[in-house]
């Protein structure tokens, strides 16, 4: 038996962070050994990566460049975490993964998907995820969110277009992945958000029949 991969995706906004939390509740109630983890990010390599990825600088990224920095990161994740959990029955619960590519430098960007596809298949063929949470919520709702933290990285600079199209990204990949991917409505309550993430998990764990 191999661990499963839970994900979590959305705009910067959605309540990716204080949902996490959710999930990992949830899982400790079903007594699941899990890891939690991020992207970019989740080791050394990967999370100075994300410092290049995040970090507004002088210099322009291309959107190539871009996306490459994503896989690397990824790989690395994969390599050095996400695959030794899995392996020994560990499930994992990452904070964005193939997904946020997708609906970022594809959708967002405007990169050819048949690109991502190509990394995909080169980074990682065999692993996808079991279980994807999508919260999704309107962009001028997650951007008033993102605006009161303060300080803005280089993503939540971007203009509202932007996010729209990263938003439409989500709903064609909930679209075409309907046998993983549920999607909640994360602008209503806290409470309703919160029960809805539970309820989904729950679901998912009862179908693996997993012992405890």
């Amino acid at each position: 038996m191999t661990g499963k991969l839970i994900t979590i995706e959305g705009i910067e906004g959605a309540g990716k962070s204080t949902n996490l939390k959710v999930i990992e509740n949830t899982l400790r109630e079903a007594s699941i050994a899990f890891i939690t983890t991020r992207e970019p990010g989740g080791t050394l390599i990967a999370e100075n990566i994300r410092k290049l990825l995040l970090e507004k600088g002088s210099e322009i990224i291309h959107e190539k460049t871009e996306v490459l920095l994503m896989f690397a990161s990824r790989m690395q994740h994969l390599s050095q975490v996400i695959e030794p959990a899995l392996k020994k029955n560990i499930w994992v619960v990452c904070d964005r993964f193939t997904d946020a590519s997708y609906a970022y430098q594809g959708y967002g960007r405007g990169l050819d998907l048949s690109i991502i596809s190509s990394l995909k298949d080169i980074v990682h063929p065999q692993i996808n995820p079991d279980l994807t949470i999508v919260l999704d919520v309107p962009v001028k709702i997650a951007m008033d969110r993102v605006r009161k933290r303060g300080k803005l990285d280089r993503f939540e600079q971007e203009n509202l277009n932007f996010f729209n199209k990263i938003r439409n990204g989500y709903k064609e990949i909930v679209k075409n992945n309907r046998n993983r991917c549920i999607p909640i409505d994360a602008s209503k309550s806290i409470e309703v958000v919160e029960e809805a993430i539970r309820v989904s998990v729950m679901e998912f764990i009862k179908k693996q029949n997993y012992p405890g």
